[in-house]
């Protein structure tokens, strides 16, 4: 039984560094697609939504004197 854990832990682990590197080499090949001294059009980025409630307020405070 301790060689299936210790197999699967090393395959669990032996996947993580491939997609962590396959992530890295993707983002790298990304930007330096451009050629040196252009600029893009457009940045593509990703946003966060997170619906009004969950943090803080949903409208600023008010301070009153």
């Amino acid at each position: 039984m301790n060689v299936l854990n210790a197999l699967y832990r090393d395959v669990t682990c032996g996947a993580a560094a491939v997609a962590i590197t396959l992530v890295l080499g993707l983002s790298f090949v990304q930007s330096t697609a451009g050629t040196p001294g252009t600029r893009a059009i457009a940045i593509p980025a990703v946003t966060l939504s997170i619906p009004n409630g969950w943090f803080g307020q949903p409208q600023p405070a008010v301070l009153v004197d």
